[in-house]
């Protein structure tokens, strides 16, 4: 689809910023800003996150390795991809993902790939989250979890996953949406015919 970006709107400009609340898990600034029009808004509330990180794993018998976790803000225990934030200086994306693949579910290996860039809400968060596809992963350990998670480890087949999906069991939207996208590419895969 052909974009003119000589249309699109132009971004904001920053008058002011100041930090209210700066703590690892809860960050919050006020910007002053000017639109391009020329209104201000005074207090614009922006939420700071370092990246987030998640991951479609499937293992070498074809099955995606899923987890489940309480989640306080909902109160639920649900169904969601393995998962964690990109804290640690010197790590890559990459290197993060695969760690936690490997302390929530034990699983590692395979072969990765960049899959999908998602944004839980882009007007008022600065992260991004960075989904990878791992394929061809196995076993290869314990969980390594951290003393506040209780995590279980679901592998189930494309089938099964659907079915969640159609089901409202993935209530995750920045898991749901990934899931989304690998199940209809392997639909959109050619059928393997015997000779």
């Amino acid at each position: 689809m052909a974009m003119n970006k000589h249309t699109d709107p132009e971004p904001w400009e920053v008058i002011e910023s100041r930090y209210l609340h700066k703590e690892p898990w809860l960050t919050m600034r006020k910007d002053s800003v000017r639109l391009p029009n020329g209104k201000n808004i005074d207090d614009f509330y922006v939420w700071e996150y370092p990246p987030w990180l998640n991951v479609i794993a499937i293992t070498q018998n074809d099955e995606i390795v899923l987890i489940r976790q309480y989640r306080h803000g909902i109160g639920k225990v649900s169904f969601e991809l393995p998962a964690g934030v990109h804290d640690k200086p010197g790590e890559t994306l990459l290197d993060a993902a695969k760690r936690e693949l490997l302390e929530e579910t034990g699983y590692g290996g395979g072969t990765w790939t960049k899959w999908m860039e998602l944004s839980a809400n882009p007007a008022l968060q600065t992260n991004i989250t960075h989904t990878f596809l791992a394929t061809g992963v196995s076993k290869i350990s314990k969980q390594k979890l951290d003393e506040t998670e209780e995590i279980t480890v679901h592998p189930m087949t494309s089938q099964e996953l659907a079915a969640l999906v159609e089901q409202g069991e993935i209530i995750q939207a920045l898991h749901a949406a990934p899931i989304i996208k690998y199940l209809c590419s392997r639909q959109s895969q050619p059928e393997e015919h015997s000779p």
